[in-house]
C-alpha cells in the first residue's frame, strides 16, 4: 500500500437506524483534520533533552498487531505496504513482493533491502517528551500501527541518511515526497503529543507557509 497523507474522504453511507451501543464502542475515533499550517501551530515548542536516551528503551519489534500471524511489527508493516504482496513462508519469512520507497521513489523487490523507519525517530521522540513515558508507552510508540504514517518502509540508504534528524536537518531526497513527509511528521508529533524545538518548528513553518500550504494533516490521538 502506498500511503498518502493528502487524501480525500470517501463517501459516507448513512443508515436511518439506531447505532447499537456495542458498535459505537468499537467505532474508530474520527481523525482530526486540519491544514499543515494550523497543525504546526498546535505543536508545543520546548528545548530538547537527550539525557538518558538509549535505543533499547523503546522495545521493538514486538509481536505486532496480529498475535496469530507469526509476524513481528516489521513484517506486518512490510505486508501492509507491499504494492505486490510477497509470499509468506514459515516463520513469516517474506519472499518476492514489491514496495515503493516514497522518500526516494525507488522500487524495491527484496524485503531485506528495506528499513522500517519511525517517522519521528526514537531519539527525537525521547528528546520531545518520550523520556517521561512508561516503558509500555514507549513500546507502543515504537510499534505503532494504529496510524499508517507512524512507520514507513523505505530504502535502507535513505533511512540511515535520515538517522535521528528532524526536518530542520534532513528531508527526503525526492522533492515530490517532501510535503507528504512534513505532514506525516507533524501528524505523528500531534498523535503522540510530542514537542518541537525552535529550529524544527521554523523549518516546518517554511514548508507549511510555502510549497506545502495545501497539505492536509490527518491525525488521531494515541491512547
Amino acid at each position: 500500500m502506498i500511503k498518502n497523507l493528502v487524501r480525500g474522504f470517501g463517501a459516507l453511507s448513512l443508515a436511518l437506524v439506531p447505532l447499537l451501543p456495542s458498535a459505537a464502542a468499537q467505532a474508530a475515533p474520527a481523525p482530526d483534520v486540519t491544514t499543515l499550517a494550523d497543525a504546526v501551530g498546535l505543536v508545543t515548542v520546548t528545548e530538547e533533552d537527550r539525557t538518558g536516551y538509549t535505543r533499547s528503551k523503546f522495545k521493538h519489534w514486538n509481536g505486532g498487531d496480529d498475535a496469530g500471524d507469526g509476524c513481528n511489527t516489521r513484517n506486518e508493516v512490510l505486508l501492509a505496504e507491499a504494492v505486490v504482496a510477497p509470499t509468506v513462508e514459515p516463520g513469516c519469512k517474506l519472499t518476492g513482493g514489491t514496495w515503493i520507497s516514497y522518500y526516494d521513489g525507488q522500487e524495491v523487490t527484496r524485503a531485506g533491502s528495506l528499513d522500517i523507519d519511525h517517522m519521528v525517530p526514537l531519539a527525537e521522540a525521547w528528546d520531545s517528551g518520550a523520556s517521561a513515558w512508561t516503558a509500555a508507552r514507549r513500546e507502543a510508540y515504537a510499534n505503532d500501527q494504529g496510524a499508517d504514517v507512524s512507520l514507513v518502509a523505505v530504502t535502507a540508504r535513505t533511512n540511515r541518511q535520515k538517522a535521528d534528524q528532524d526536518p530542520a536537518d534532513w528531508m527526503p531526497p525526492s522533492p515530490d515526497a517532501q510535503c507528504r513527509y512534513v505532514g506525516e511528521w507533524v501528524a505523528t508529533k500531534l498523535r503522540w503529543q510530542l514537542t518541537a524545538d525552535d529550529r524544527e518548528l521554523e523549518a516546518l513553518k517554511v514548508y507549511a507557509e510555502g510549497p506545502c500550504e495545501d497539505t492536509i494533516v490527518h491525525y488521531t490521538q494515541a491512547i
